[in-house]
């Protein structure tokens, strides 16, 4: 994947004026599809002109870059590697939206220009981004929908030790969360990605959780018998930029769409797509054993993203604070190698922790982070 990794996008901030540029470049010809609430162009991009018809957005959620770092990748292999993509095309045509939400891209939030999450809009409608959406799968009638996206660094698979450094789900179509016909198909697809993932990552494959909800668009699109899979980009050892995991999430849509292209996918493995763990939710990005109270108050910091001069600044904060077994940090050290010497008080009071938070942000390049 190397020789197609495209190394102008890289980090977490990922924006419309990173991305449009590069996919001009390529030779790629975009269709207008709307504006955003801040009337910013929404592009699709069409690669194919095979009869199997997939369409694939990221970035619904600006702050989840990920996944789009991760297509265009694909979309650089299929332009310099014919051998890989001639066949391939000839029997798929993508449909390719790189950047749903490039409002929330540019601010780095989850939501769009209007406060509001596109993946909670999918019934309603209320917004530009999901109006754009719904039209153009209406539009296309797709085989198959990828719904891409990053998940934060608490997921473990499993109750394990394991990060999630990818997790899939088939969403279901209502909610007795019954294996219907789509369903089943986009598990089909899971398990193939599943296995390819562990020769690279073992273990680190989760299943996100099946919770039905009409309003999320894999929810809405599996009800509407649209073989959905959603992809989750999550945490790889100390790979706070992503830059490693999008590696893991090329090769997933290699794996899948290559396995679609070739194969009559009939919704066979479902036992296989149920032996991927769920997601737990077991991780801290630090965890600071109490060496110096001897109270056993362990600490848990998670890092708040923070888009400052147009990169992502990882601040500690306080997540958790006690008996904290069970949980995982990405990284694990001691109060006192982050510099904590002494306790004044029996207690973890507001000036510990922030002597505490003080000397990890101090420490981060010690730390790896």
């Amino acid at each position: 994947m190397i020789q197609f990794k495209e190394e102008r996008l890289f980090g977490r901030y990922i924006t419309f004026e990173h991305i449009t540029p590069i996919l001009y470049e390529y030779g790629f010809i975009p269709e207008l599809l709307g504006e955003s609430v801040n009337k910013v162009p929404i592009y699709m991009y069409k690669l194919g002109t095979g009869p199997k018809k997939l369409l694939l957005w990221s970035q619904m959620h600006g702050n989840e870059s990920t996944t789009t770092k991760a297509l265009i990748d694909f979309m650089n292999r299929c332009r310099l590697d014919v051998s890989f993509s001639g066949d391939l095309l000839d029997r798929c045509t993508l449909y390719i939206i790189p950047m749903l939400n490039p409002d929330g891209s540019k601010a780095y939030t989850r939501i769009n220009a209007n406060q509001v999450d596109l993946n909670r809009d999918a019934l309603d409608l209320t917004q530009p981004e999901s109006k754009i959406l719904r039209a153009i799968y209406d539009q296309i009638k797709p085989d198959f929908c990828f719904n891409l996206h990053d998940q934060r660094t608490i997921f473990s698979v499993g109750e394990t030790s394991y990060p999630a450094t990818v997790s899939f789900l088939a969403p279901a179509a209502e909610e007795s969360r019954s294996i219907t016909p789509s369903r089943a198909k986009a598990m089909e697809v899971i398990v193939k990605m599943n296995e390819q993932l562990q020769e690279l990552i073992p273990n680190q494959v989760g299943r996100y959780d099946d919770g039905f909800n009409i309003n999320c668009v894999g929810d809405m699109f599996t009800s509407l018998n649209t073989p959905t899979i959603l992809f989750e980009a999550g945490h790889y050892n100390l790979d706070y930029e992503r830059d490693t995991t999008r590696v893991y999430i090329y090769e997933a849509l290699v794996t899948a769409i290559t396995y679609i292209a070739f194969n009559d996918v009939n919704g066979v493995g479902v036992d296989s797509y149920f032996e991927i763990p769920e997601n737990g939710k077991n991780f801290v990005d630090i965890l600071l054993y109490d060496d110096v109270t001897g109270m056993q108050s362990n600490v848990g910091i998670l890092f708040k993203e923070i888009l400052q001069n147009n990169s992502i600044v990882f601040m500690p904060t306080l997540e958790k604070i006690g008996n904290l077994q069970g949980f995982y940090g990405h990284k694990e050290t001691s109060l006192s190698s982050v510099g904590v010497k002494e306790v004044s008080e029996n207690v973890f009071g507001q000036d510990l922790l922030w002597e505490i938070l003080t000397k990890i942000q101090q420490n981060q390049r010690y730390l790896k982070i």
